[in-house]
């Protein structure tokens, strides 16, 4: 039941999504009632045809002509009417799709960092691009199909009971034999269809995980045991991909069977009609009735496919409504920094990705502005997570953690993280220019700052080298070695020149000898600026006005260099160790 709950409001949600197009959709009946009715008067015609051409020498070819001309007139309606109907299916179905992927992607850019921790990249990316168009397939077989169905089922069954309603009466007698079968089988596809799109997000994050680390992959001959995890997930898929399909490939034959005999119940009704009142009841009536007939059981046959189709298109849409119905992050507060000085404190500090593992407990700290303070620590010590607090990518579970003596909750998540240069180990560079990427901040940057920059990050001179330089399209990854995509990350925040900075090992994927020359470059920019440093090179740590050294969440040593060594503490156990 519960079950059946979650499909029906995910059902009411996307014909909500698709209402907001209603005159596309009362175009749509339009068309779909003028092909219908022109479909219907056809066998008329035809019926009448034949009643012309009965009996030896009694043919009147001039009514026929009349009659054929009338037929053309009406199937060159239908098909200026199913044409436009098919044209106004695609834009109602594709661009429900293209809103409902929107809100998507929109919702994604509000999504808490936990969610995105917590959540396989690859799976996100299949709801939002593989369940959205398996969504749009069984819209669009629904609207190209169940509005001529129903249409054709009520049109017909009226002009049957005009003719016979004897006949009449035994099509509707039988026809509950097709709903229920069609019933009973689609009834069972729903479930496989869920597991098959669950399954395919699997697949598609697996896959994802597996490019994306495949130098690592082949670094340490993995090739084999990630080809046997893959074809797991793979056989799984086939499976439930065979179940679903071979359910929802019943639904056709077993309604067709019921549809021939409904056709065989009325030819025999027909037949004996005509027999018992050839006068009332001629064979032209009778080819109508079969006509009709069939007309009436196939989109039973095209319903049922139909709500087959919608059981993949249901299930695929829960999956990408369970992303537009996560918990977005807590709205921002109205306030705003404005020309920062960098005082940064964190009272009472305590955080934890999970309740039942603590992490960091009662910190406080006080940072005066200009200050630079290395952060260092063990593995898994609480460096980055700190960093998540200053940014505010994760919310502390109580505490406050405030710049100029500002709670950072109390300002909007834009004025704070603009406060902030940040750059990352793990380097990020858009699709497109090298111009475009320095000013990913500042897209009004003239071409003189984004040069400058680059220089300052000792990036000038590979940018230079480039095919087109500046103009160079570039990706996340390509022609540019680690390293290089590092200085241009570096450039984007020297760029920008924020009165904070977070350097989470800038310079991890470069050589000594340029660290050397970005170190001049740092060192002028973080010159009285608040300065936060992820290090564990030596170069970094030595001269910073204040070092933080962390343990399981905790800060348990602080000062500078010297003063820690003298401490002969965690910090100096560290450094003899050669660990930092």
């Amino acid at each position: 039941m519960k079950k059946m709950n979650i499909k029906g409001s995910t059902l009411k949600r996307v014909l909500k999504a698709v209402g907001k197009r209603k005159v596309l959709l009362v175009l749509t009946l339009i068309c779909a009632l003028i092909y219908v009715v022109s479909s219907v008067i056809i066998p008329v015609f035809v019926g009448d045809a034949i009643d012309l051409a009965i009996g030896k020498g009694n043919v009147d070819l001039a009514g026929i002509g009349v009659i054929l001309l009338k037929i053309a007139g009406c199937a060159v309606a239908a098909g200026i009417a199913q044409y436009l109907m098919n044209l106004l299916n695609n834009r109602i179905t594709y661009g429900t799709v293209a809103d409902l992927r929107k809100d998507a992607f929109n919702k994604l850019q509000k999504l808490p960092f936990s969610y995105l921790d917590s959540t396989p990249s690859g799976d996100t990316v299949s709801r939002i691009t593989t369940d959205a168009d398996q969504l749009g397939d069984g819209l669009l077989t629904g609207f190209t199909q169940l509005f001529t169905g129903i249409l054709t089922i009520i049109i017909t069954l009226v002009v049957m009971l005009l003719n016979s309603p004897a006949i009449a009466a035994a099509v509707v007698i039988m026809t509950p034999l097709s709903l229920v079968a069609a019933r009973l089988v689609t009834k069972k596809t729903y479930g496989f269809f869920k597991d098959q799109a669950t399954i395919r997000g699997e697949q598609t994050a697996y896959t994802n995980e597996i490019i994306s680390g495949q130098k690592t992959v082949k670094a340490f001959s993995r090739e084999n045991e990630c080809q046997a995890e893959f074809d797991k997930v793979n056989i799984k898929l086939k499976k439930a991909s065979l179940k679903a399909t071979f359910w929802s490939s019943l639904t056709n034959p077993v309604t067709r069977f019921v549809n021939s005999v409904v056709y065989a119940v009325v030819a025999l009704v027909g037949a004996l009609t005509v027999i018992a009142d050839p006068v009332n009841f001629t064979v032209g009536m009778l080819t109508r009735m079969l006509s009709y007939a069939n007309q009436y059981t196939k989109p039973f046959n095209e319903i049922s496919g139909v709500f087959t189709e919608l059981q993949g298109a249901v299930a695929a849409a829960e999956r990408l409504f369970l992303l537009t119905d996560a918990i977005a992050e807590v709205p921002d507060a109205e306030g705003s920094l404005g020309n920062v000085k960098g005082e940064v404190r964190l009272d009472s500090v305590n955080f934890s990705y999970s309740p039942d593992k603590k992490l960091i407990e009662d910190l406080d700290l006080e940072i005066r502005p200009g200050m630079k303070v290395a952060i260092v620590g063990p593995t898994g010590c609480g460096k980055t997570t700190l960093i998540n607090l200053l940014m505010r990518f994760y919310d502390t579970d109580s505490g406050t953690v405030s710049v100029d003596g500002n709670d950072i909750k109390t300002v909007t998540r834009h004025s704070l993280r603009e406060s902030y240069g940040m750059v990352l180990q793990e380097t990020w560079l858009k699709p497109g220019t090298v111009r475009e990427n320095i000013a990913m901040g500042k897209p009004d940057a003239t071409d003189e700052e984004i040069i400058a920059a680059a220089k300052n990050a000792r990036a000038h001179g590979f940018i230079s080298r480039l095919p087109k330089g500046y103009d160079t399209e570039i990706g996340q990854t390509g022609m540019l070695s680690e390293g290089e995509r590092q200085l241009l990350c570096i450039a984007r925040v020297m760029l920008l020149s924020p009165p904070m900075l977070i350097l989470d090992e800038a310079t991890s994927s470069i050589d000594t000898r340029t660290e050397r020359k970005i170190k001049e470059c740092f060192d002028k920019m973080t010159e009285g600026r608040t300065s936060f440093m992820v290090a564990h090179r030596l170069s970094t740590i030595l001269d910073a006005d204040l070092i933080l050294v962390m343990k399981s969440g905790t800060v348990i040593e602080r000062g500078t260099h010297e003063e820690l060594l003298d401490q002969n503490g965690f910090y100096a156990t560290l450094w003899n160790s050669g660990k930092i």
